[in-house]
């Protein structure tokens, strides 16, 4: 990707509109042009679009005061910075699970010549397994047969799911950094070693056909198991993008997703592969995927050490979007070198999202660490709204923020910190579906 020049940072924090399922509360007026601006000149959110609450009148004014309306002769390298998370961000329902389902129905998994190369965390029980289960009669680098073979793909799909094999051992075993990786996800762009990326560009192409053509709330079976078989992009989201973009808005993806997989959805909201950050292999000599992953910050290329996953989003976010090089990737940067609007619903977006200087836009699907930080809205710029479809209903107990609420890089639990070291109070559920 290319590295723009220096910039003024606006951070967006991640916006989910709601679907009718979801109420909306009275929502206060909100000026959402800035003094002196005349907001009926500036790119604005569709009202069609139902939002929880006031949302969309805090996005537009985070919009206002960061793009062209209140800076109309923005050049392109002082281009305000919006970043999105993709799965269960701007689409409903995560599109790696729809893309390895289609690849494993269809036999586009190609068989390895050890699993053990695909990953270094994989247990020699799950090394073992994968052998019998997936067989050795296929030659190397062919295709498997996990149309038919029902062994080979649950065992596949189950370590994808859950990080266990179907008899319910965990899968991978060893030392890695909690908040830089999970092998799951690594492992699902392993996968796909020996294909090249306009042949994965293809799986991903076909099975977005799918999903989109499938009815909202539909199911399918994956060998013997049965996974969402939909899915949807968010008006709202698309709307939020397109928004920005004619705001001045530089728009960009960042995902734990597998790079080839999630660029022909991002092209689906207008953003370009050179926009999308994901986990990105290593091509060899013919320009095939290898198992090898790119690595941020300064660190190596290794076996998926430090994908965009929690701290690695913002890593690979510095890197990418604003020429942080080296070490400072890792770190959180001064106001001007961060995200004005970021948007993201899990554990894993939270560095980024918090990142954000105008809007931390949330999706709410319960998950600890994000909403501590969303409900305690410290800096008042944090912004929760409902999954535009299919709304979780309330979480019947508080967030345990003051006690497990945080992953600590070895994967025990700790209380969530504020940017100043103080504990967050555990924060009850209040932005919800019925």
């Amino acid at each position: 990707m290319r590295i723009p020049s220096l910039r003024t940072v606006v951070g967006l924090a991640a916006v989910v509109a709601l679907g009718t399922s979801v109420p909306a509360a009275a929502a206060p007026h909100v000026p959402s042009g800035p003094s002196g601006v005349d907001s009926a000149r500036c790119p604005r959110l569709s009202t069609a679009l139902e939002w929880f609450g006031d949302n969309r009148e805090r996005l537009q004014r985070a919009i206002d005061e960061r793009g062209t309306c209140s800076n109309p002769d923005l050049k392109r390298g002082e281009r305000p910075v919006a970043a999105f998370d993709w799965d269960n961000t701007v689409t409903k329902n995560d599109i790696t699970d729809l893309a390895i389902a289609w690849a494993l129905k269809h036999d586009r998994i190609l068989r390895p010549a050890n699993w053990a190369d695909t990953s270094p965390w994989l247990t020699e029980k799950a090394v073992r397994r994968l052998t019998e289960a997936c067989g050795t009669d296929v030659p190397v680098g062919r295709p498997l047969r996990t149309s038919t073979n029902i062994a080979c793909t649950d065992e596949i799909f189950s370590i994808r799911e859950g990080a266990k094999l179907v008899s319910g051992e965990n899968a991978f075993t060893g030392d890695w950094n909690r908040r830089r990786t999970v092998p799951q996800y690594a492992w699902v762009s392993q996968l796909f070693a020996g294909h090249t990326e306009a042949e994965v560009n293809a799986i991903a192409r076909a099975s977005r056909a799918a999903a989109l053509a499938a009815p909202v709330g539909s199911t399918q079976k994956v060998g013997s198991h049965t996974i969402h078989a939909y899915a949807r992009y968010y008006p709202q989201m698309r709307n939020l993008i397109s928004t920005l973009k004619r705001a001045g808005f530089e728009v960009w993806i960042d995902s734990a997703g597998a790079a080839p997989i999630t660029e022909p959805w991002a092209a689906g909201v207008g953003i370009d592969r050179e926009h999308v950050i994901a986990i990105r292999n290593v091509l060899d000599r013919r320009g095939r995927i290898t198992t090898t992953i790119k690595g941020c910050g300064g660190e190596p290329e290794g076996k998926g050490e430090n994908i965009p996953y929690i701290e690695g989003k913002r890593c690979w976010l510095n890197q990418e979007a604003f020429g942080v090089t080296g070490p400072a990737a890792w770190q959180r940067q001064a106001p001007r070198h961060r995200p004005a609007i970021v948007a993201g619903d899990a554990n894993t977006d939270v560095s980024m999202v918090e990142d954000a200087t105008a809007a931390h836009l949330v999706i709410n699907r319960n998950q600890n660490e994000i909403l501590c930080k969303a409900y305690d809205n410290a800096d008042g710029r944090w912004v929760v709204n409902p999954m535009f479809i299919e709304p979780l209903p309330r979480k019947s107990t508080a967030y345990p923020c003051s006690t497990t609420g945080f992953v600590n890089p070895d994967g025990s639990l700790g209380p969530v910190l504020r940017q100043d070291g103080t504990v967050i109070p555990d924060q009850r559920d209040t932005v919800h579906g019925r």
